[in-house]
């Protein structure tokens, strides 16, 4: 690995702990294909994992129709998810410790003794939603991580439901008293299965793999919805609402 390549993960890194991610795209002479984003991405995970912080699953992004149409690109692509950035159900989001936030409502899978999907269950993904490139692409959507900025999970005996991993169902997401998308639970054609027979084989091209208890976040059939201080965001199945999180205000 060159000592530019690390050098620009030590600023990927700093950027994202400065609340200010990214900042490698707005050099219009800079750039990066697939398999250098994946490399840049990996090599921050290297540094945040040898400071102390835990690798706990991937998320696959860019399937569904809803962030086509946002983004003009098509996944899927991978980012990684860690112990660390990790919210309980009703959890209060402190504004300005993100970008521009937005969130996902869409469904997430943990991963089981032989590999298989031992669960599936809805969750919140947080994302610094920020392009800095004039156009967006693939590759700065890789190199910073997926806009992930962590997760928020339902109570534990809806990370242990087997209900829905092959059960239909409607997926909802809510901001304050309004439904704002309604859809399937699952992007892609097979369900959960797409997601996760992709997500091992980009993993295997970049010597990971999948382990007992990760979690999968699978994409989402909907949209990226920004949130705003004092917003109640809550992700429903059919109606029943399953998890949910506030946006605080300033003092």
């Amino acid at each position: 690995m060159t000592a530019d390549f690390r050098n620009l993960a030590i600023r990927q890194l700093k950027d994202y702990r400065d609340n200010n991610p990214g900042t490698c795209f707005e050099d219009s002479n800079f750039t990066l294909d697939v398999n250098s984003a994946y490399k840049l991405q990996d090599t921050v995970t290297e540094l945040r994992v040898s400071q102390g912080e835990e690798v706990i699953g991937y998320k696959v992004g860019c399937t569904g129709s809803g962030t086509l149409r946002q983004f003009g690109m098509e996944g899927p692509i991978r980012g990684t998810i860690f112990a660390n950035e990790i919210l309980n159900n009703g959890a209060e989001l402190d504004f300005s410790s993100f970008t521009n936030l937005a969130i996902e409502g869409e469904m997430a899978v943990r991963i089981g003794a032989k590999g298989e999907i031992a669960s599936a269950f809805p969750i919140i993904e947080l994302h610094n939603f920020v392009f800095r490139a004039p156009l967006k692409t693939l590759p700065e959507l890789i190199a910073n991580n997926g806009l992930n900025a962590g997760i928020t999970l339902p109570d534990l005996s809806w990370q242990k439901s087997t209900q829905y991993i092959e059960q239909s169902a409607q997926l909802s997401v809510k901001i304050n008293s309004k439904i704002i998308a309604t859809g399937d639970l699952w992007p892609l054609p097979n369900g959960a299965t797409d997601s996760v027979e992709w997500l091992k084989t980009n993993l295997k091209d970049w010597n990971h793999s999948l382990l007992s208890d990760h979690i999968v976040l699978t994409g989402t059939p909907l949209g990226l919805y920004p949130v705003h201080p004092g917003d109640r965001i809550a992700v429903s199945i059919n109606e029943e609402e399953i998890v949910g999180c506030t946006v605080s205000t300033p003092h």
